[in-house]
Order: structure tokens, then sequence, then C-alpha cells
């Protein structure tokens, strides 16, 4: 497994979070950023100037003239996700960086990591917030019994997505390439609740679109059941104004509480065990909502190369967050309790638009 640093990484898509992407990779020595790429010149010219590496609208013409590239970024539409990766792995052979929610159903996962598998490729998800500082003290606490037995795990995001945002790009709002407020702003609460409480056996949601003309739900409302015993609640909305008032998630332990809060779960609040832990594991992310973790995460990419040093998102873990997710639209669509296991993929989550997708689809005659 051992390569050569530094590893080689270029990004597809260049929104505002690549630009966290490249920000991370900047401050590593052993990553190197070596190319960007958008359909939008602007937006690619933007990056590239700013990091000083070639930039370009065409990822096929990228991966031509820089040879040299070992992992791509892969930071489009997440109804996208599914097709440019399979691609990437498939037609150029590289190995895979995915944002969340990685993909939008889990036959897509199992189908894309089978791909990967194939062709000795590898694929990284991207769930930041799991190295947050305040997650890290809260999953010791409860590898070391702090906490007692889980009994209750409660998700609240009051998030505030004025129609402005939707409107601010075709794909926004749209169930083939979005996903509503538990897909795109609570996905990393569900994943941290399965991170704390084990696997969840079965869910029950009811949503709503509330606050905007959109398709899908800005209101996410739910119950569900751990394996384990342990029970939780979940509210999750864009649908709050006029501001963002809370994004956390609490544990009650048969020995105590804890509750993580902030922008991005990265304020340790409530941690009876000791209660000083508190200051001492939050952390400022100063209006940065996507924290440090992606810092990390190229970290560990580069010590899964140097020194084949496992990534901390394996294969199974990731489905479980998307069959979890995928959970919960099913409980909608169907008006019922559905197991977790057995719920499959949502009718309308990830759903075919070809029209939409043909939006953010590189031309296979361009650039050549």
């Amino acid at each position: 497994m051992s390569q050569k640093l530094p590893i080689n990484v270029a990004i597809i898509g260049c929104g505002r979070i690549s630009g966290h992407h490249c920000r991370s990779i900047a401050k590593l020595k052993a990553v190197k950023l070596s190319a960007v790429c958008d359909l939008v010149e602007e937006k690619a010219k933007a990056y590239g100037t700013e990091f000083q590496v070639p930039y370009f609208t065409n990822y096929r013409k990228m991966f031509r003239d820089i040879p040299e590239i070992q992992v791509v970024a892969v930071v489009t539409p997440s109804g996208m996700h599914f097709e440019h990766v399979q691609e990437v792995l498939t037609q150029y052979k590289k190995h895979v960086i995915v944002e969340k929610p990685t993909f939008m159903k889990p036959s897509q996962l199992v189908a894309t990591f089978d791909t990967a598998q194939s062709l000795g490729l590898h694929i990284f998800p991207v769930f930041q917030n799991r190295h947050n500082h305040a997650v890290c003290r809260v999953r010791e606490g409860l590898k070391k019994g702090e906490l007692g037995d889980i009994r209750v795990v409660s998700v609240r995001v009051r998030w505030c997505r004025p129609q402005r945002y939707y409107d601010l790009a075709p794909w926004r709002g749209t169930f083939a390439q979005d996903g509503g407020a538990l897909t795109n702003q609570g996905v990393h609460h569900l994943d941290l609740s399965r991170v704390f409480g084990g696997e969840i056996s079965r869910v029950n949601a009811v949503m709503r679109t509330l606050g905007a003309k959109i398709e899908v739900e800005d209101t996410a409302i739910g119950t569900f059941q751990f394996q384990g015993g342990a029970v939780g609640t979940l509210e999750v909305t864009t649908a709050a104004r006029p501001i963002d008032y809370e994004a956390s998630l609490s544990i009650v332990g048969s020995e105590g509480l804890a509750q993580i809060g902030g922008i991005a779960a990265n304020e340790l609040q409530v941690y009876t065990p000791e209660p000083e832990a508190c200051a001492k594991h939050s952390e400022d992310f100063k209006g940065n909502v996507y924290g440090h973790g992606h810092e990390k995460l190229y970290q560990e990419l580069a010590a899964f190369f140097e020194e084949g040093k496992p990534f901390s998102v394996t294969k199974e873990d990731c489905l479980g967050t998307i069959k979890l997710l995928n959970a919960f639209y099913r409980s909608d669509e169907l008006g019922n309790w559905v197991d977790v296991d057995g719920a499959g993929d949502s009718t309308r989550l990830g759903r075919p638009d070809d029209k939409l997708a043909g939006l953010y689809r590189t031309s296979q005659l361009e650039g050549m």
C-alpha cells in the first residue's frame, strides 16, 4: 500500500465546500492539490488562481493533461455522485473521496464500492464531524462506560434556509440531486446517532414542506429504536425563521448526560461525568460550518497510502448511515414504521431526472 508522498489530489466540483477541501490540502505536506475542475469556468478559475494549480472545465481533459493524479475528490451535486464516481473508477482508475451524503441510495453505494474493489481502488467517504473534539470526547466516554447504558438519543437541527437559498441552483431542493433537510443538513447528526448509539433497528418518520416552495421536505420528525434497546427522537428542519437556532445531539445514559451543539457539532455543552471537559473539548469554528475535520480526513488519506492504516469510515459503516437515511424516507413514503435493514432504497431520493442531470454532465465532445 505504501506510496510515495505527496498524494496527488484533484477536485471535481468547485462549490463553496470545495474551497474547504483545497484549504485543508494546502495545510498538509503529505497531500498535494494537483488540479480543480468545474463546468463553470469562473468557479474553477477562482480556486485554480487562489491555490496556484491548473483549472479545467472538463475532467476528462484534466485526467489526460495531468496523469499523475492519484485521488479525486467528487464534490458535485449529491445526485451526480454515483455517475461521476463510477466514471472516475472505471475509465480513469483513480481512488475517490466522496462528499456527503456519499450516495443517495444504498444500492448505489454497494454497487460503487463493489466496482472499486474489483479494480483494486478505494473510496473514502466524508463525515468530517466525526473528527470534532467534542464528538471524540463523547465517543471515548461511551467506550469507557462513563455515561453508562444509553437510554435516549435526541437529534435537533433548527436551521433557516429561505427560498433564496434553494433558488441558487437548479439541483437544490430536488429529490433527484439534493434531497431535503434530512439528506443535506441533517445527515451528519443522523450519522453521529449511529456512531454514538450503534445500529438502529427501525424508524418512524413524518416529513413536510413548510417554509419554502420546493419538492423535498424542509422538516422531518421521527422516532427510532436502537438494536441495543435505546430509543431516539429526531427533529430536523430548515423552516426555522429568521436565523439558524440550534443543531444539537444529546445522549441520556444511565450514569449521565452528554450534549453536543454549536454550528457543526463543535461544542461539548453538557458532560455530567466530567463537567470541565466541556470547555476543554469544544472548538471555535469562527463561522466555519465545515470545521477542521477535512484536514483530519486528508491526514488519514496520507496514512492509508503511506503506512497502510485503515481509513476510519469503512464500506459497511458508510452503508449503515445511507441505509438509515433512506429508511426515514421509506417510513414517510409508507406511512409506518420500517426496519432499517429491510427498507431498501427510497422511491423519491435520487430518483432519475435526466434533464436535470444533464446540467451537471461534462460533454463527451468538449475538450477533445
